[in-house]
């Protein structure tokens, strides 16, 4: 029979995930961060190349799908990491919404009362992963997110879900701490506490819906295609671009940005006719192109 302490516990993350988390307090994230973003941008030579290779072996890159599968080809950790990948790799699904990223679905549903989840047991606001607009967070309640993340096998340019104009970006200055399952099961509001890029766009009716790119330890920068690299800098507050005009429209399966070794993409979606593809659920391997919501 188990003991009062067994009962205790019951459901509680295991010890090591509760150790790595706690060690994730301590560590110096940012200045980690800022020293992988060196290394990333080293222009090594046989050494850079020798790097690479390692680090393939280690997370079973599968270099087959780029466009150039020669690591030596590389010129730093930066090129290898926002690499391209060969024509023809990830076809479009014919659907309303496709996924934006290789990687994993870490959680996906309803935006209910304004919050997400972010894990078993924890929910966030959107207002504060929105960099506190609550305005824009009141524009998708009742409809629905997923949240994406990208282990440092996957492919790491981001693509459009769906066609948008661009009308605004912020980059909200947060905490560095890892997005990984195991730190999203033990870091209440990880995805609204960790360094984020907001890009809010809105449909072919005038509809807003949003992607926002997550920050975390290592990663060096997050960057889009009509702004280039957004951080560093770091400057410590919020910086907000605003696009009128529709002078940034981008197709479904444009790429909109990148990050350098791994992070997570939440895409916020407002009430209306589409409803998330019944094969998704949390855990569930994706690949950027497939099938993500259709008009139910």
């Amino acid at each position: 029979m188990a003991g009062p302490d067994a009962a205790l516990h019951a459901g509680a993350p295991p010890l090591h995930e509760r150790l790595q988390v706690a060690l994730q307090h301590v560590l110096p994230k940012q200045a980690l961060t800022a020293a992988a973003g060196r290394f990333a941008r080293w222009h090594g030579g046989a050494l850079a190349t020798a790097a690479i290779r390692a680090f393939v072996r280690r997370y079973g890159v599968d270099l087959s799908e780029a466009a150039c599968p020669d690591p030596a080809a590389y010129a730093s950790f930066n090129d290898f990491f926002g690499r391209a990948l060969a024509p023809g790799a990830r076809p479009l699904a014919d659907a309303e919404w496709i996924c934006p990223v290789d990687g994993a679905l870490s959680q996906c549903g309803r935006i209910d009362a304004g919050e997400l989840i972010q894990a078993k047991g924890h929910r966030y606001r959107a207002q504060a992963l929105l960099g506190g607009d609550a305005a824009l967070a009141a524009a998708f309640d009742g409809g629905w997110f997923a949240t994406l993340y990208l282990s440092p096998r996957d492919y790491h340019r981001i693509h459009m879900p769906a066609a948008g104009a661009l009308r605004r970006m912020l980059h909200v200055p947060g905490a560095l701490y890892s997005v990984n399952p195991a730190t999203a099961r033990g870091v209440p509001g990880l995805f609204a506490r960790n360094e984020r890029v907001v890009c809010i766009f809105d449909d072919e009716g005038g509809a807003p819906w949003a992607m926002v790119l997550v920050g975390a330890t290592i990663v060096g920068s997050m960057a889009t295609v009509w702004h280039g690299v957004v951080n560093p800098p770091r400057p410590g507050r919020l910086r907000e671009w605003s696009y009128a005009g529709g002078e940034h429209r981008l197709a479904q399966g444009d790429e909109m940005g990148r990050f350098l070794l791994g992070s997570t993409v939440v895409v916020l979606a407002p009430p209306g006719p589409f409803v998330l593809d019944p094969s998704w659920r949390p855990g569930r391997p994706v690949r950027m192109g497939e099938a993500m919501a259709r008009r139910g």
